[in-house]
């Protein structure tokens, strides 16, 4: 199971992702999530590395239960390299090919960090690693992530996971095994 974060201020201004905090808002509506009972129970609980998926996590009740919610490195979000914290707007109008690139290669990487291969593939070990095959697991991780896991299990092609949409604190379900996942499509937590 994946819940990605709750709203930070680089999701509400189309920036690559820099590590930010939750905004007020966001903190508000996980809290309220987890207070009326909405977060799932699991045999193990995860979060990204980033600030984010920490914030949320902790306010999702997931590092007070029965034991803390791990960082999982694997779990980061999409390496954006050089366009890291800036605007979507801003790449696209000084890196008009570079954009293209990105957009309809999955090989590229122009920004100096991973493409969506690369990406798309880190997700996919993880989902069919051992150590991830036992119990149910619930992990906070970012809409990058979650759209790579889908691509992963339900082997979709590379293009559609620019038709995927994860809104903030959704819980997307997984269920099965290697080689055989189902899906359960975003549920809005809070």
């Amino acid at each position: 199971m994946l819940i990605s974060p709750a709203m930070n201020p680089a999701l509400r201004e189309a920036r690559f992702e820099a590590d930010d905090a939750l905004d007020d808002a966001g903190a508000r509506r996980a809290v309220a999530a987890a207070a009326a009972g909405e977060v799932p129970v699991a045999d193990h609980r995860a979060h990204g590395p980033s600030v984010r998926c920490r914030q949320t996590a902790e306010a999702l009740g997931l590092t007070t239960t029965t034991g803390p919610a791990r960082p999982e490195a694997a779990l980061r979000d999409w390496d954006m390299g050089r366009w890291r914290g800036r605007r979507l707007s801003e790449v696209s109008a000084s890196e008009p090919a570079a954009v293209s690139a990105w957009l309809t290669d999955p090989a590229a990487a122009p920004h100096g960090g991973e493409s969506l291969l690369d990406l798309t593939a880190r997700v996919g070990a993880l989902l069919e690693s051992p150590a991830w095959t036992g119990g149910r697991l619930l992990a906070v991780v970012e809409p990058a992530v979650v759209r790579a896991a889908l691509l992963h299990a339900l082997g979709l092609p590379m293009e559609t996971f620019w038709r995927l949409d994860v809104a903030p604190l959704t819980l997307t379900e997984l269920s099965g095994r290697s080689g055989r996942w189902n899906l359960l499509c975003g549920r809005p937590l809070g």
